[in-house]
C-alpha cells in the first residue's frame, strides 16, 4: 500500500508624466512598434494656472503624449469636477451622484478596472456636459486579507520576518506605509486615465472618520440584536489562520487524480480521488461502505446515514457502526437528503467539517467534533493520528484502514476545489465561535426593492442571481482573525470581584462602544454594577472588510452626521461595478442602507462584464496577461513588461517561467503607445454586458487610428476657416446652406439623438458607434471629401456656408466624443473658435449636442445621399474587382426610374467629387452591351464601365474565373448538406432558412460573375 501511495503521489507542475512650470517634455512612440530610438519629445508650453498653451500650432500629427499632457492638472486646478461647478440656472436640479467601486489598496489597477473608469466618466462628463451638478465619489478599500498577505511577502522578501517578529503594532505601521506608496499610485494611474472624479471627497475606508461610521454601524446593529456572536461552520484558511468570504474562496474544478501544490507542504497534495471504506455494523458481520474525498474527516464523524426508503439499509437504521479509531458508536440516521441513488447510498456525517453535514447534525442533534485545528494539524480527539498535519493525516489514515481491512477501493472522481484566493491554501470548513449579522429581513428587503422596481438592476439577466442569492442567503460572518481592518469596536466584559462575576458564570457577556471608557460606561448601566468594578477587553479580531466598504453610499458623505453632503448627495443615483460582486458587495450596500438609513443606496445598478485576454483568458499574473493600463497608455516594451514580474513580490516557480512565455507569445515587440483616450473608447465599444469582453491590443490600435482621423480633420477645418472666421449659433446662419451642407447637418442630428437616447439607457456600443459613423462614414469619408471643391469656390457665401457647417460639425463632433476622449477633445476644442456668448472655458462644462440644437432632420434629403453613397459604393465595388483608376475610367449609370435619374444629375458634381471620375455619365437608356461591364445598382438601375478604358482584361478574366470556381465549391458543398439524409428533421428551422438565403445569395453571385466573364471574353 505504501508504494502504491507514493506512486499515486507523482507530482504535476505550472511614469505618470512629469510637468514643469512653463515647459513640459514629453515622450511619444510609433503606433505599430516600440523602438527606443523612435521616440519623440515634445516641448509643451504652459500658461499661468498651468493651462496648456493652446495658440502654438498643433503638431502635425496625432501624439498621445503631447494631447494627453497638461489637461488634467487644469481641470482639476479649475475646479471642473466639483458639483459648484454647475451653471447657476442648473442649480435647482437634481444632482447625478456616483461613488467609484474603491479599488483595493493592494496594488495597482487593471484593464477590468480601466473599463469600469472608462463607463462611469462618460456617463458622469455626458451628465456634466448636461447641466447637472455631478459628484463622482473617489475611495481606496483597506482591503484587509489581500492587503495583509503583500505586505507580510514584502517583509519575508526583503527582511525574512513575520508579523509576529514585528508584533501587531509595527506590522500595521508597515501596512500604512505600503497603503501611502500604493494607494498614491492606485489615485495617480485614476487621474492618467483622465477620471473626473471629485478628490476633494476621496475616501480611504481606513480614513478616521470612515472607521467611525463602520464602529457606529457595527454598534447600532448590534444593540438592536441583528449582530450576533456565534459558533457556526465558516470557511477557514489554515495559512492565513483566519475567516474567510465566500469571495476569497475560488474553485478548482479537478477531472480526475491531480496534484496540488498546498502551503507549508513539501511535496504537492493528491487531490481528486474518492476513497471507499468501510464501518463494521457494532454487534454485526455487516459493514457498511461509505466514500469521502476527504478521508481525513472521518476522523469526526458522529454518524452514518441512508434515505429511509432505501430497503437495503432500513433494518439498519437506529442501530450504530464503530469507528475503527476512536471506537465511539456512530448512530445510523434517516435522513431524506440522502441520494440513495449515488454512491453506496449511504454516507458519512461531520457535522464540525462540512457544511452540508453540518445542517443535518442540526436537524438530528449530532455532537460536532472538530478534529482539525486553526493551523490545519489534527486535534487530540484523533487518537493516534494527533498532531499530524491535515494531509498527511490522510495519508496515515488511509493506510490504517488497510491494515484493518476496511479500504475497500480507491479511484478517480471528478471534484472542486476550494482554495483561499489569496493564499492558495485549501480552505477548510470548520465551527467557529464568529460575529454574525442577521440577513432574513434585510434579504427580504432587497428582494422586494429589485421586484417593486425602486431598484433597476442592468441588465437584467442579474436579477436572477440577485434573487437566488437573497432567497437563499445564509448569516453573514464579519469576523476576521486579522491584524489590518477596523477592529471590532466590542469587548467582553467581566468584574474585578470574584464573589460578584456572577456574568462569567452566566455566559460571556459583550458591549458594543466606540471606546473603552464607552464600554465601561454602557456595561455599568446594562449589567447594573459599580464601573470601578468592570474590565472591558476589546475583541482582537477586525472586520469584514465587505462590512465597511458596505456603508461606502453614504459614509463617504458623512454619515453618522447630518452633514450638508449626505442630504444633498444621498441616495445616490447609480452604482457601475462588476458582475462579479453583484451579492458580495452590491446586495450588501443594499441591505446596510435600508437598515440603518431606510432608504436605498441608488436607484440603478450597472453591471458590466469581465475583461479577459484576447484568448479569453481571464486575466492572472501567473499567465503574464496582467495588462498595466499605463503599459497600453504609453507603451512598454518587452523587456520592461518582463521586469514587471520579476521585480517587487515575485511570482514563484513554475508561474514565472510560464508567466515570461505568456508576455513573449501575446506581445513579442511589446505594447505599441495607444493613449488613454483610444483606451477607453476601445472599451467602451466591447457590449460591456456580456459575458466576458475579450480585450485586443490591436484594438485599441484602431481607436488610436481614429483618433488621427479626428487630429486630421480638425486641421483640415482649421485650416479652411482661417484666422478672422467669426462663428454664428448653428441656427442662425446668415447664408444658404447647399444639399450636403443640409445633409451632414441632418445625419449630426441624428447622431445627437442616439448618443443621448443611449446614454440613458447606457448602451455604450450604441453610442461609439454613431460617434464613429459620424466622423468616419459621414463627416471624413463623404462631407470633407465634398465640400473641398466647393471651399475653393469663387463665391463667398458658398464658402461661408461650408465653413458654418465645417465648424458645427466639428465643434459638435467634438462634445459628443468627449466623454469618451476627454484629452483628445479638449485640445482640439480650445483650438476652435468660439460662438459669441457661448465661450465654454472647457470641453468638460459645453452643452451636449442635442438633436435640438440643429435644424429638424430632412429624411427626404438622407434618402437622397444615400442613393449618391449607393452609387459611390458601387463604382468602388467595381473598383476592387477590375482594378481600374477612377480617373481613366468611363462609368455609365442607366435606371429608367426618373427620380433616381433626377437625384443623380442633381448630386453630379458631390458624385464627381466623392468618386474622382470625371468620365461619370448618367444615361436613361442602356448603352450597347458589347465591350462594357454591367453590375446591378440593387433595384434603382445599372451601372457599367466601358473595359478597354479601364480594365486589364487577363488580369480580370483570370481574377473572375477564380471567384467562380471558388463560388460553384461553397455552393456545391451547401447544396449537399441540403441533400443529406435527415437534414430537415435534425436542422434547426432557423438553420435550415439562413442556408436557403446562402444558396440564394451564392446563385446570384455566381450569375454576377457568369455575367462579368462573358462580357470580359466577348471584349477580349
Amino acid at each position: 500500500m505504501q508504494s502504491k501511495l507514493e506512486k499515486l503521489r507523482r507530482q504535476q507542475k505550472q511614469q505618470e508624466l512629469l510637468r514643469m512650470s512653463k515647459v513640459m517634455k514629453v515622450q511619444s512612440q510609433p503606433a505599430r512598434s516600440w523602438k527606443p530610438k523612435e521616440i519623440i519629445t515634445y516641448d509643451i508650453p504652459t500658461m499661468p494656472g498651468d493651462k496648456k498653451d493652446t495658440s502654438v500650432p498643433l503638431p502635425k500629427s496625432y501624439s498621445p503624449a503631447y494631447v494627453e499632457s497638461a489637461w488634467y492638472a487644469w481641470w482639476e486646478n479649475m475646479g471642473f469636477f466639483k458639483p459648484e461647478n454647475a451653471d447657476a440656472k442648473n442649480a435647482d436640479k437634481k444632482p447625478y451622484v456616483t461613488c467609484l467601486p474603491p479599488p483595493n489598496v493592494t496594488g495597482m489597477l487593471h484593464l477590468g478596472h480601466t473599463l469600469m473608469v472608462a463607463i462611469e466618466d462618460s456617463v458622469v462628463r455626458w451628465n456634466r456636459m448636461r447641466g447637472r451638478p455631478t459628484v463622482w465619489v473617489p475611495g481606496c478599500d483597506h482591503a484587509g486579507i489581500a492587503t495583509q498577505i503583500m505586505v507580510e511577502k514584502s517583509l519575508w522578501q526583503s527582511q525574512q520576518k513575520t508579523r509576529h517578529d514585528l508584533g501587531r503594532e509595527k506590522f500595521t505601521q508597515e501596512i500604512w506605509k505600503w497603503k501611502e506608496e500604493k494607494g498614491d499610485e492606485i489615485y495617480r494611474q485614476l487621474k492618467r486615465l483622465g477620471a473626473s472624479l471629485d478628490w476633494d471627497r476621496a475616501k480611504f475606508t481606513m480614513d478616521e472618520s470612515y472607521a467611525r461610521a463602520v464602529h457606529e454601524a457595527f454598534i447600532r446593529l448590534h444593540d438592536k440584536g441583528t449582530i450576533y456572536r456565534s459558533t457556526q461552520l465558516v470557511n477557514w484558511s489554515c495559512s492565513l489562520k483566519s475567516v474567510i468570504s465566500d469571495i476569497e474562496v475560488e474553485t478548482k474544478t479537478l477531472t480526475s487524480r491531480s496534484f496540488i501544490p498546498v502551503p507549508e507542504y513539501a511535496e504537492p497534495v493528491e487531490f481528486g480521488t474518492l476513497t471507499l471504506f468501510a464501518y463494521p455494523v457494532h454487534n454485526s458481520d455487516e459493514t457498511i461502505t461509505v466514500a469521502t474525498t476527504r478521508l481525513e474527516t472521518m476522523l469526526g464523524d458522529t454518524a452514518l446515514a441512508v434515505h429511509p426508503d432505501d430497503d437495503r439499509y432500513r433494518h439498519l437504521i437506529g442501530q450504530s457502526v464503530d469507528h475503527p479509531f476512536t471506537q465511539k458508536p456512530l448512530p445510523i440516521i434517516a435522513d431524506h437528503s440522502v441520494d440513495k441513488d449515488f454512491g453506496t447510498g449511504a454516507v458519512k456525517v461531520t457535522p464540525a467539517h462540512d457544511f452540508n453535514d453540518y445542517e443535518m447534525g442540526q436537524r438530528h442533534n449530532l455532537p460536532s467534533i472538530i478534529v482539525i485545528d486553526d493551523t490545519g494539524h489534527m486535534t487530540s480527539v484523533c487518537a493516534q493520528f494527533q498532531g499530524l498535519k491535515r494531509f498527511d493525516a490522510r495519508t496515515a489514515v488511509l493506510e490504517a484502514l488497510a491494515e484493518k481491512g476496511l479500504l475497500v477501493e480507491m479511484k478517480d472522481h471528478p471534484m472542486d476545489i476550494p482554495l483561499c484566493r489569496r493564499s492558495k491554501d485549501i480552505v477548510e470548513p470548520m465551527l467557529k465561535t464568529q460575529w454574525f449579522v442577521d440577513t432574513k429581513q434585510m434579504a427580504e428587503d432587497a428582494v422586494i426593492a429589485v421586484e417593486s422596481g425602486d431598484l433597476k438592476i442592468i441588465p437584467e439577466s442579474h436579477k436572477k442571481t440577485w434573487y437566488n442569492w437573497l432567497n437563499n442567503i445564509r448569516d453573514w460572518c464579519i469576523s476576521r482573525q486579522l491584524w489590518w481592518g477596523h477592529q471590532v469596536p466590542v469587548y467582553q466584559i467581566t468584574t474585578t470581584n470574584e464573589e460578584t462575576n456572577h456574568l462569567d458564570m452566566v455566559a460571556v457577556r459583550w458591549v458594543a462602544a466606540h471606546s473603552h471608557d464607552e464600554a465601561i460606561s454602557k456595561a455599568a448601566k446594562k449589567f447594573d454594577l459599580p464601573a470601578a468594578m468592570i474590565k472591558a477587553e476589546q475583541d482582537p479580531d477586525v472586520l469584514d472588510t465587505w462590512f465597511s466598504s458596505s456603508l461606502f453610499p453614504f459614509a463617504v458623505f458623512g454619515w453618522p452626521d447630518q452633514t450638508s453632503d449626505l442630504h444633498r448627495y444621498y441616495p445616490t443615483t447609480m452604482l457601475e461595478t462588476g458582475h462579479d460582486i453583484l451579492f458580495f458587495w452590491v446586495a450588501r450596500m443594499v441591505m446596510m442602507a435600508k437598515e440603518l438609513l431606510g432608504t436605498l443606496p441608488f436607484t440603478e445598478v450597472y453591471l458590466h462584464s469581465m475583461v479577459r485576454d484576447a484568448h479569453g483568458r481571464k486575466m492572472s499574473k501567473s499567465l503574464g496577461n496582467v495588462i498595466d493600463p499605463l503599459d497600453v497608455i504609453h507603451g512598454c516594451s518587452l523587456e520592461d513588461l518582463h521586469k514587471k514580474l520579476t521585480t517587487g513580490v515575485k511570482l514563484d516557480e513554475p508561474e514565472l517561467t510560464i508567466a515570461l512565455k505568456g508576455q513573449e507569445s501575446d506581445y513579442p515587440s511589446g505594447i505599441p503607445e495607444c493613449g488613454t483616450d483610444a483606451l477607453r473608447f476601445a472599451l467602451c465599444q466591447y457590449k460591456a454586458q456580456v459575458e466576458d469582453l475579450n480585450l485586443s491590443i490591436e484594438t485599441v490600435l484602431e481607436c488610436r487610428h481614429f483618433c488621427n482621423k479626428i487630429w486630421n480633420a480638425t486641421k483640415f477645418t482649421l485650416s479652411k476657416l482661417g484666422a478672422d472666421y467669426i462663428p454664428l449659433p448653428i441656427n442662425e446662419s446668415t447664408v444658404a446652406l447647399g444639399p450636403m451642407d443640409r445633409w451632414i447637418l441632418s445625419r449630426l442630428s441624428s447622431a445627437a439623438d442616439v448618443c443621448n437616447t443611449a446614454f440613458e439607457e447606457y448602451q455604450f456600443p450604441t453610442i461609439t458607434s454613431a460617434i464613429r459613423e459620424f466622423w468616419l462614414n459621414t463627416f471624413c469619408d463623404v462631407y470633407l471629401e465634398s465640400v473641398k471643391g466647393v471651399l475653393n469656390s469663387s463665391d463667398p457665401e458658398v464658402v461661408r456656408a461650408a465653413q458654418h457647417t465645417l465648424y458645427h460639425c466639428v465643434h459638435s463632433g467634438l462634445c459628443l466624443l468627449s466623454p469618451f476622449m476627454p484629452y483628445l477633445t479638449e485640445e482640439l476644442y480650445q483650438r476652435l473658435p468660439k460662438v459669441k456668448g457661448q465661450d465654454c472655458p472647457s470641453v468638460c462644462l459645453a452643452e451636449y449636442p442635442r438633436k435640438e440644437h440643429y435644424p429638424a432632420r430632412d429624411t427626404q434629403l438622407e434618402r437622397e445621399v444615400d442613393l449618391v453613397l449607393e452609387t459611390l459604393h458601387t463604382m468602388r465595388s467595381l473598383q476592387a474587382d477590375y482594378q481600374f483608376k477612377m480617373a481613366d475610367a468611363k462609368v455609365q449609370v442607366v435606371s429608367d426610374d426618373v427620380t433616381v435619374q433626377r437625384t443623380l444629375e442633381s448630386y453630379s458634381n458631390t458624385l464627381t467629387a466623392l468618386s474622382r471620375c470625371p468620365g461619370l455619365a448618367l444615361e436613361s437608356t442602356a448603352p450597347p452591351p458589347s465591350g462594357w461591364l454591367s453590375t446591378p445598382m440593387n433595384s434603382r438601375g445599372t451601372m457599367y464601365l466601358r473595359i478597354k478604358d479601364s480594365v486589364n482584361v487577363k488580369s480580370a478574366i483570370k481574377k473572375m474565373s477564380t471567384r467562380r470556381k471558388n463560388l460553384r465549391a461553397s455552393l456545391d458543398s451547401l447544396m449537399r448538406t441540403l441533400e443529406g439524409a435527415d437534414y430537415t428533421e435534425k436542422t434547426p428551422l432557423r438553420a435550415q432558412e439562413a442556408n436557403d438565403r446562402k444558396i440564394d445569395r451564392l446563385r446570384f453571385d455566381l450569375q454576377q460573375v457568369e455575367n462579368s466573364l462573358n462580357q470580359l471574353e466577348t471584349a477580349s
